[in-house]
Formats: C-alpha cells, sequence, structure tokens
C-alpha cells in the first residue's frame, strides 16, 4: 500500500477575534469595541493597550459583522454614471474622501443610461447600507420611498425633483447660465447658441434654460442646440451645425463636451477667437494649453461637506423635513472666450 502523501500546505491561521484582543491586552471584550468605534468613550490607557495588542496579533476589525449586529453597517453607496468625465471621477474622489474622513466607507455602483438605478440601490440594501449617494440620474419614487421605510438616507446631487425625506445638493446652475450669457454679450459675440443634453439632465436643462433667459432679456434669440449625451464625443460632432447656424458664442453645459466644441473648431480652422467658448465645471483639462477653456469651477470639496452634512443630519434625523443646499459656482476666465 503507498503512503499517503502531505501536503507542503499549511492550513491557514485562525482570524484573530476581538476576544482575543481583549484577552491580550487585559481588558474586556467591551473595550476593545468602544476603542474601534468612532467618538466611544474609552480612557488613552485603554485605547493604546488595545490598539498596541490589535497590532501584534495582527486584528482588523469585521465591519461587515459589525453591521450584522448594529443592523446597520458604516458603508455608503455611491451611485454613479458617466465616469468617462473627468468632473465624476473628481466629484466620486471628493465624497470618498470626505466619507472616510467621517468614519464611513464607500461603497460604487457604477451605473448607466440603460442600467435601472432602482435595482442598483436595492442592491445596495442588502448590504445594511447607512446612506446611498446619487449622482446619476434620479432614482424613481418607489426607491426613495423603500429607502425611506428602511431608515436608509439618500442624498441626490444636482437633481431637480423633490421627494419626501430625501435631501438635494444642487449647483448654482442658474447664476451659472446667467454670467455666461453675460460675458459672451459683453465680450461682442452676437449670436448665441447653448448646448445641452437636456432631456438626460436637470442640471443641464437649468443651465440651458437660464443662459437663454439672460439672452431674452437682452433681446438676443440664443438657440438650444440638443445633443444625445453631454460628452466630448457629441461636442466634437455638433460643431458643424453650431457653424452652419453663424454662431459664435457658445455655452456647452460641462467642460467635457466643451472640450470636444474646442477640438471640432480646430479641425474647422476655427480656433482663432472668432468663436467664444464657455465651458462648465472647471475640469483638470479646462486649464491646459490646449484648450484654456474660460469655465465655472464647480466645487467638489465643498459640495462633497454638504452632501455628507445632509447625509450625517438625515441618519439623526429620518423624519426632518426634505432639505436643499446649493454649491456656489465661481467663473473661471481663459482664453477660449
Amino acid at each position: 500500500m503507498r503512503p499517503r502523501e502531505t501536503s507542503t500546505l499549511e492550513r491557514p491561521a485562525r482570524r484573530v477575534t476581538s476576544h482575543d484582543v481583549a484577552r491580550a491586552a487585559g481588558v474586556s471584550r467591551a473595550a476593545v469595541s468602544r476603542t474601534f468605534t468612532p467618538d466611544a468613550s474609552v480612557s488613552e490607557k485603554t485605547r493604546e493597550k488595545v490598539h498596541q495588542a490589535a497590532r501584534d496579533l495582527g486584528y482588523r476589525v469585521n465591519y461587515l459583522a459589525r453591521g450584522l449586529t448594529n443592523k446597520r453597517s458604516d458603508f455608503v453607496g455611491l451611485v454613479a454614471a458617466g465616469l468617462d468625465n473627468p468632473f465624476r471621477t473628481q466629484q466620486l474622489e471628493h465624497l470618498a474622501r470626505a466619507l472616510i474622513a467621517r468614519n464611513y466607507r464607500p461603497i460604487l455602483l457604477p451605473t448607466s443610461k440603460e442600467a435601472d438605478s432602482a435595482t442598483v440601490i436595492g442592491q445596495l440594501l442588502h448590504y445594511a447600507v447607512s446612506g446611498v449617494i446619487v449622482t446619476s440620474d434620479a432614482p424613481p419614487s418607489h426607491i426613495c420611498e423603500e429607502c425611506a421605510a428602511e431608515g436608509v438616507p439618500i442624498v441626490l446631487i444636482n437633481k431637480g425633483e423633490d421627494y419626501p425625506f430625501v435631501d438635494r445638493v444642487v449647483c448654482d446652475d442658474r447664476n451659472s447660465g446667467y454670467l455666461a450669457a453675460d460675458h459672451l454679450v459683453q465680450a461682442g459675440a452676437t449670436r448665441l447658441a447653448v448646448v445641452a443634453g437636456t432631456a438626460i439632465s436637470s442640471s443641464s436643462r437649468r443651465r440651458a434654460e437660464a443662459f437663454r433667459a439672460r439672452c431674452a432679456a437682452s433681446g438676443i434669440d440664443a438657440a438650444l442646440v440638443p445633443v444625445a449625451q453631454n460628452d466630448y464625443r457629441c461636442g466634437r460632432e455638433v460643431v458643424p451645425t453650431l457653424l452652419d447656424l453663424g454662431i459664435d458664442g457658445i455655452f456647452s453645459v460641462n467642460d467635457y463636451m466643451a472640450c470636444g466644441i474646442l477640438d471640432g473648431l480646430s479641425d474647422a480652422g476655427r480656433r482663432d477667437g472668432s468663436v467664444r467658448v464657455i465651458g462648465h465645471d472647471d475640469i483638470p483639462q479646462a486649464a491646459w494649453g490646449a484648450y484654456d477653456l474660460t469655465t465655472f469651477l464647480q466645487p467638489c470639496d465643498i459640495q462633497a461637506e454638504q452632501v455628507i452634512d445632509l447625509l450625517t443630519t438625515r441618519i439623526s434625523d429620518p423624519e426632518a423635513v426634505a432639505r436643499v443646499e446649493f454649491t456656489p459656482t465661481t467663473f473661471i476666465n481663459r482664453r477660449s472666450a
């Protein structure tokens, strides 16, 4: 009979638990729990002993297990679409950093125009998340109601719809639209247009409406030139239409599309200053020498703090009246306009 072969692989070591840390530190398990709970009361001496024991043993807090015990985890869902847009990635980075600074753990769920945001948010509810932040299309009312019933706050960014118990942070789009119109008129433009996918974005719709209203107040009939998406490709492809209309002043509702418009103007030999272009968001590429884009800064850091403040307040007071915070914008004047 052949001798039984033995494996050279060793069984993985047992996971270190809070009991092990408590025993090594000479404290109670409750003291270990308080040490790793933000803002919990524990003496500095106990905290040092627990942290030292945790380092020695290689202990890590199991946040999923804690969420099951507390009926609510420290996770916050970030629902986002359009990740090809540099502004969206910038926005998500600031949101994630702000959440981590407040002792929450972000979970990113990418979605798209084809995806149902209700399905994505429904998936998050299985993780007992503490809240949901939506930067993509606003979810339907029934999913907002379901989250409210489960005590899960939702904060919407740059959405126009009102929902009970759902808070919103909205960029000051109307002011941007007004100032864009004023600047183009003062710069000498006489045939103005706004390029926007108003059917797919409430912020685009607000900016376009404000721009055209301000132009009308100045006696100018500004054209609305629609696009399927507010992205680089559509910006580049819409340039022949703009030139056929004789447009000499363009407000693009975001920088991503404005960069496409500027490249389209270069293709047509019209980057000679005869067509002025203004964007929105102040993405990093806007300051590149190839674009030098006049735009509006939408401060992601301020916006992220507004979002987290609303989220934490809603966690403390689920029955509070829905609130709206406005994020200010700043005009950045560069060579393109």
